[in-house]
């Protein structure tokens, strides 16, 4: 085969920085203390209201399609509310676990 050294054995040279060692680009805002812990109060916030919504809409027998759905476009609204540019964020983590939902609850296609 000819190999002279491990495949697994990577120079640490050819390792990327990670983002917390990488120097940061000069347009980039380097987030404060005090910002990075506002980020992550709404971030687990979010994930409070979204885990509240999905046992609602799991759990309570009489809600019906149309009320389901409005708390799913309001979930919607406040996440964008909170992270105003993170709406593909949202439609990648949350609306397949949201939709997955209303199809299993409604037996909707």
């Amino acid at each position: 085969m000819g190999l002279s050294r491990d495949p697994w054995d990577v120079p640490s040279d050819a390792i990327p920085a990670s983002p917390s060692q990488a120097e940061p680009a000069p347009h980039e805002h380097v987030q404060s203390p005090e910002e990075l812990q506002e980020e992550s109060r709404k971030i687990r916030r979010l994930q409070i209201v979204v885990n509240m919504v999905t046992q609602v809409i799991a759990q309570d027998s009489s809600l019906t399609v149309e009320e389901a759905s409005e708390m799913v476009a309001d979930t919607r609204k406040a996440a964008l509310l909170m992270f105003p540019d993170k709406e593909l964020a949202f439609n990648l983590i949350y609306w397949p676990r949201l939709q997955r939902l209303m199809r299993e609850r409604f037996r909707m296609q």
